[in-house]
């Protein structure tokens, strides 16, 4: 690598907005503020929730047959 071209790499906080902090590591110079992280995501909490709008799954199922 050439010299004194790269940014610094330093850790930095990450702040979810549920409370959840996290160091990482980034070229930026400023603590992070994040919407959602693993620690509140419905994916990660097992949470999900699958919603059929207008019964999309029903008439897959009446098209095309239900798996058995």
């Amino acid at each position: 690598m050439k010299s004194n071209i790269h940014p610094e790499y330093s850790e930095i906080k990450a702040t979810c907005g549920c409370g959840n902090t996290l160091a990482v590591m980034s070229t930026l110079k400023d603590d992070l503020s994040l919407d959602i992280c693993s620690a509140c995501h419905p994916f990660y909490t097992g949470k999900q929730k699958i919603i059929d709008t207008g019964g999309r799954v029903q008439r897959f199922e009446e098209r095309f047959g239900k798996k058995k």
